[in-house]
């Protein structure tokens, strides 16, 4: 299978805290002690996106301390713009629970949510975002979009940015950096 990323399809991670989102409200809570923990476990998962040639972003959501969901990004290999990591696992968050309101639940992500996911987010009633790498191209939860903190919605919840930051955002830099190289392996082996 060929998998076709455009140029803006990288996100621009790894800017500092305090360069992006450490002002943006909400984008700046305080850590709680499992947040590393659970970061790890989206790093994971992440990984395992990476394996099948995925963007490498993972995705873990906990209710009571107990991880009830984890996904990775599975875009390419389902052919579904939706699949990203922390929509499916929202949805099997969902499923486990028997239910669509997932209060009392916080979703970890390696990379600051999108439009789409911040806005399921809301309608899902999550209490808490724990993101990693900060993304100023499409970040939702503070550098571009303050989603979980718009008086114009329905639902607000918490958000804590740059939890492991430099992992999640090296995750990301190698992926690409190895994409660009087979590229350009690519490329040259047809000149040839």
């Amino acid at each position: 299978m060929t998998i076709q990323h455009q140029p803006d399809d990288e996100p621009q991670a790894a800017i500092p805290q305090e360069t992006v989102g450490a002002s943006a409200p909400g984008a700046a809570e305080a850590t709680q002690p499992d947040d590393e923990r659970f970061m790890r476990l989206a790093l994971q998962e992440a990984a395992a996106a990476a394996e099948l040639g995925e963007v490498p972003i993972g995705a873990v959501v906990v209710h009571n301390g107990e991880v009830v969901a984890q996904a990775h990004n599975l875009r390419e290999t389902d052919a579904d713009p939706s699949a990203h990591a922390e929509f499916s696992a929202l949805v099997a968050a969902s499923r486990a629970l028997g239910r669509w309101r997932l209060t009392g639940c916080t979703v970890y992500v390696t990379l600051e949510p999108c439009l789409m996911c911040a806005g399921l987010m809301v309608n899902a009633r999550i209490d808490r975002c724990v993101f990693g790498a900060y993304d100023p191209k499409g970040g939702a939860l503070g550098t571009l979009y303050n989603v979980s903190h718009d008086p114009r919605l329905n639902h607000e919840f918490e958000v804590t940015g740059g939890v492991l930051e430099d992992e999640c955002a090296a995750q990301l830099k190698a992926f690409f950096a190895q994409l660009r190289e087979k590229r350009r392996a690519a490329k040259k082996a047809r000149r040839e």
